[in-house]
C-alpha cells in the first residue's frame, strides 16, 4: 500500500509538472539599487528629506485584481534607502481622500483596510519572509510568509511607520531596524534580496503591485517579488540582546467550588538573543499568555476534536519550521498543547503553568534552517509535570522544494507508567514548489513511539495542488496506523486511510456579466476514509462545489448535490448533548447543501450569511449563521454574529436547538490605545461567556493590558446540581481579572 502510494504521488507530479513551462521570473526584470542616505531620515510621511530624491524609483505597478493584464487604474510610488540602523521604505499612493480603514487598530484583518505594503526575502529562497503594510491613517501590521504564500500575522515586532494624507493620495513612510529583519552578509559581497512593493486600493476595489502577480495567485505570494541590489552591503546589525520583562496582579473566583477569592502576582520574562543576524535564541520564565485574546466558541456537531490556531507570542516566530509538517489534520507538533493538557479527571483541556523555555531557530544559510524548542511545565492538580522537546531541520533542494526532519518528544516527569510515561515522533517531509509556484506538494512519512511498542505506529501521506488560470487540482493520499499517537500533535483521529480530491475549472466572463462578477469556478470534490480497524470505508463525501467572486468583493460559495455517508464505529449523538446515540455499527448516507454569501465588505455596514439545509444522519439538519457589522468611521466597529443549528431526530433520539450568539465591540482610541469586549451565549455547553480586553501600546511591543473574564450557565439545567443548587440560567461559574504590563527592553 505505502508503495502504491508513494508512486501515485511521483506519477503524478511528474505528470503535472510536464505541463508547465519555466517562465522567466519577476528578479530578472525588476530589479532596484538601494543607495545608503547621507542624511537623516525622519518618520513622519512627509518625504522631504534630499535622500528621497536621489532614491531608485518602483513605479508602473501591474493589476491583480480585478484584472491582471494592465497597469494600475491608481499608481504608486516606492522608494527605498537605508542608514546604519533602519531600513527605509517610501510609498506614494494616489487616491482621492476617500478611504476604507478597518480601524486604528494594528493587525487589521486581511483585506479590510487600504494599505501599502512590502514584501522582503533577505535569502532570496522565494519561500520565506517578512511582510510590513500601513493605511493612510498609520495603522500598522506585520506578519511571517513562509511556503512562498502562507502567513503568519501574529507576529509582533518593533518597526515604526507614519502616514500623511493629502488631496489626491497619501504618502507613507517605513523605518524597519535591521535588529527585526533576518539575514545573512555575503561573503563575496554580491548583496542582493528579493521585495515587492504592493497595495490594496478598496476605494476602487483595485489590487496592484510592482512585481506583477497574476490574479490566481495570492497578493503576499513572495515568489513574484522583484530584486533589491545594494550598491554596499547591508549593516552588521550588531549586538542584538532584548529581554521582555512582564508583570501580573489580578484576582478570580470560582463559583462552582465556592473558593474564596484567589490573588495573584506573578513576574515573568521573555528574552531575545541573536547569535547570528539570522539566528535566535529566544528564552522565557514563567510566561504568562493572560492577553491573549480568548477563543471565538464554535457549534461543534464533530466526532473529532476541533483546532484552533496558536496565537501566543512566544511560539510565533519560526512556528512554520516547527509546525508545517504533516498536514492539517495530522500534525506531530502543535504548540497549544504545551500549557493546555486533557485533565484525567474531566476529560476537559486544562491550562497548565509552563515553568521555563528555550527556543533557538532561524537560517544557518540560503539552504539551512534549524530549530530547537525545550519546554517544561509544572504539574497541576491531576496532571503530571512534563518536559516537551523539538528538533526540526530544514534543507532547501532545487529551486523552491525543501525536506524536512522533526523530532517531537514529551516526557511526564516522574510518571512510572509504562503506557504514559513517553511519547515520540519522528518523522520526515519532502516539500514541493515549483518555479512558477503553479505546483506545490507534500510526501511525509512519521511514525511514533510510546512505552509499549506495538505496530501500526505510521503515519504518511501525499499531497499536491495544481493553480492554473483556468484550472485548479488538489488531491491527497493519508495513512494513518493504528497506534500512531502524536501527544504533542494534532491528529484527531487514526486508523484510517483517506484520499481527498477536488478539481475546479476557473471561468472569467467577457461579456455583460463581467461587470458584476470578476470569475466563478466550479466543480467536483470527494473524500473517502476508509477505517482500518473496522476493515471497510467509514466515511464519504461528494459534492459539486462553486464559488463566484463579484467584482465589488463580495462572494458566494458553496456546494450542492453534496452526499454524506457515515459508519458509526463507536456509538455517537448527533446533537453532542448526552442523549440517546445511534448504535456502533450503523452507517447513514445523507444530502445536503450549503452556502456561504460575503457582502462588499468596502461598505461601513457588512455582513456574512452561511447557511447547510438537508438530511444528517437519520434526520435533518437546519443551520444558519449570520455576521452583522457596522464600521464607525476608523474608531469603532460594532458586529454581531449569531449562529442557529436545529438538529430533528427520530424516536427515541433527542432533538436539539443550538443558539450560538457572540456581540462584540471594537474600539479604536488612536493608534496606541484600544478596547474591546464580546459576549458569547451557547446552549450547547451551556455557557454564556464576557470577554473585555483594554490594551495601551506605550511603547513599539510594549504593552498594558487589563482583562477580564465572566463566565455563566446560559440556561436552567434540572439535572445538574452545583453544590447542592439546581443549575439555573446565569448563575456564575467563574470570573477573573487580571492586569499586566509587559516592556521591550533593548540591552
Amino acid at each position: 500500500m505505502k508503495i502504491i502510494f508513494t508512486t501515485l504521488f511521483v506519477l503524478f507530479t511528474h505528470f503535472l509538472l510536464a505541463q508547465t513551462s519555466t517562465p522567466q521570473r519577476n528578479e530578472d526584470n525588476y530589479f532596484i539599487h538601494i543607495k545608503k542616505a547621507v542624511g537623516k531620515i525622519v518618520v513622519d510621511g512627509k518625504l522631504d528629506e534630499e535622500d528621497w530624491s536621489r532614491a531608485e524609483v518602483a513605479n508602473n505597478f501591474k493589476q491583480n485584481f480585478p484584472y491582471d493584464s494592465s497597469t494600475a487604474a491608481m499608481q504608486t510610488v516606492a522608494k527605498i534607502t537605508f542608514d546604519d540602523q533602519f531600513l527605509y521604505i517610501s510609498g506614494v499612493c494616489y487616491q482621492p481622500e476617500k478611504y476604507v480603514v478597518q480601524s486604528l487598530r494594528r493587525d487589521y484583518p486581511n483585506g479590510s483596510s487600504d494599505v501599502f505594503f512590502v514584501l522582503i526575502d533577505p535569502f532570496r529562497d522565494n519561500l520565506n519572509g517578512f511582510y510590513f503594510s500601513v493605511t493612510p491613517f498609520g495603522a500598522q501590521k506585520e506578519g511571517l510568509i513562509f511556503g512562498g504564500a502562507d502567513n503568519n500575522f501574529d507576529w509582533d515586532n518593533k518597526w515604526y511607520c507614519e502616514s500623511v494624507r493629502n488631496k489626491d493620495y497619501y504618502s507613507v513612510e517605513m523605518a524597519i531596524p535591521f535588529k527585526t529583519l533576518r539575514y545573512k552578509l555575503d561573503p563575496s559581497g554580491k548583496n542582493e534580496w528579493n521585495i515587492n512593493f504592493a497595495r490594496n486600493n478598496l476605494f476602487i476595489n483595485e489590487r496592484s503591485s510592482w512585481a506583477p502577480i497574476p490574479r490566481n495567485f495570492r497578493m503576499i505570494d513572495i515568489n513574484f517579488s522583484g530584486r533589491m541590489l545594494w550598491d554596499e552591503p547591508p549593516p552588521f546589525p550588531g549586538k542584538n540582546f532584548s529581554i521582555i520583562p512582564f508583570g501580573l496582579a489580578g484576582g478570580s473566583k470560582n463559583f462552582i467550588k465556592q473558593t474564596p477569592v484567589k490573588k495573584e502576582f506573578e513576574m515573568g520574562m521573555d528574552a531575545k538573543i541573536a547569535i547570528t543576524p539570522a539566528l535566535n535564541l529566544d528564552l522565557t520564565v514563567n510566561p504568562d499568555f493572560a492577553q491573549v485574546e480568548v477563543d471565538r466558541q464554535v457549534t461543534n456537531l464533530s466526532r473529532f476534536e476541533l483546532f484552533f490556531p496558536e496565537r501566543r507570542q512566544f511560539f510565533l516566530e519560526n512556528n512554520d519550521l516547527f509546525g508545517n509538517f504533516g498536514s492539517q489534520s495530522i500534525n506531530p507538533f502543535f504548540s497549544r498543547r504545551i500549557g493546555l493538557s486533557k485533565n484525567p479527571a474531566t476529560g476537559e483541556n486544562t491550562k497548565v503553568p509552563i515553568l521555563a523555555g528555550a527556543r533557538f531557530s532561524g537560517r544557518i544559510n540560503k539552504d539551512w534552517r534549524v530549530g530547537v524548542l525545550n519546554m517544561q511545565t509544572g504539574k497541576f492538580g491531576n496532571i503530571k509535570a512534563a518536559n516537551f522537546t523539538t528538533l526540526a531541520l530544514e534543507r532547501r533542494v532545487g529551486a523552491r522544494s525543501n525536506i524536512g526532519l522533526i523530532v517531537v518528544n514529551k516526557d511526564e516527569l516522574n510518571n512510572k507508567s509504562s503506557a504514559l510515561r513517553f511519547n515520540r515522533v519522528i518523522g520526515m517531509d519532502y516539500n514541493l514548489a515549483s518555479k512558477d509556484s503553479r505546483i506545490t506538494g507534500k510526501l511525509f512519512l512519521h511514525k511514533s513511539f510510546a512505552p509499549q511498542n506495538s505496530v501500526g505506529q505510521i503515519a504518511m501521506g501525499q499531497e499536491i495542488q495544481f493553480t492554473g488560470k483556468k484550472i485548479n487540482l488538489n488531491s491527497s493520499i493519508n495513512n494513518v496506523g493504528k497506534n500512531f499517537v502524536a501527544e504533542v500533535g494534532y491528529v484527531p483521529r487514526n486508523g484510517f486511510a483517506s484520499t481527498a480530491s477536488n478539481i475546479s475549472f476557473v471561468f472569467y466572463p467577457k461579456n455583460k456579466i463581467s461587470k458584476w462578477i470578476n470569475n466563478f469556478r466550479m466543480g467536483p470534490d470527494w473524500d473517502i476514509i476508509y477505517g482500518k480497524n473496522e476493515k471497510r470505508v467509514t466515511d464519504w463525501d461528494a459534492g459539486i462545489f462553486y464559488r463566484f467572486a463579484f467584482q465589488s468583493g463580495a462572494e458566494l460559495n458553496g456546494a450542492f448535490l453534496r452526499h454524506d455517508y457515515t459508519y458509526l464505529f463507536s456509538p455517537f449523538d448527533p446533537t453532542n448533548q448526552g442523549g440517546a446515540s445511534l448504535p456502533a455499527g450503523t452507517s447513514y448516507t445523507y444530502r445536503s447543501n450549503r452556502f456561504n454569501f460575503r457582502s462588499n465588505q468596502r461598505k461601513s455596514f457588512y455582513y456574512s450569511l452561511n447557511g447547510r439545509f438537508g438530511e444528517y444522519f437519520n434526520g435533518t439538519l437546519t443551520q444558519m449563521q449570520t455576521t452583522w457589522s457596522y464600521r464607525a468611521g476608523i474608531f469603532a466597529i460594532i458586529s454581531l454574529d449569531v449562529n442557529y443549528t436545529k438538529i430533528n431526530l427520530p424516536q427515541p433520539y433527542s432533538d436539539a436547538a443550538f443558539w450560538l450568539i457572540g456581540p462584540k465591540a471594537e474600539f479604536s482610541f488612536s493608534r496606541s490605545v484600544f478596547f474591546n469586549a464580546f459576549l458569547q451565549y451557547n446552549n450547547q455547553i451551556n455557557n454564556f461567556n464576557l470577554n473585555a480586553r483594554f490594551q495601551w501600546r506605550f511603547k513599539p511591543v510594549s504593552d498594558f493590558f487589563i482583562v477580564y473574564t465572566d463566565n455563566y450557565f446560559a440556561s436552567d439545567d434540572p439535572q445538574t446540581l452545583v453544590n447542592n443548587r439546581q443549575v439555573t440560567a446565569f448563575m456564575p461559574k467563574n470570573r477573573a481579572i487580571v492586569a499586566k504590563l509587559t516592556y521591550w527592553l533593548n540591552l
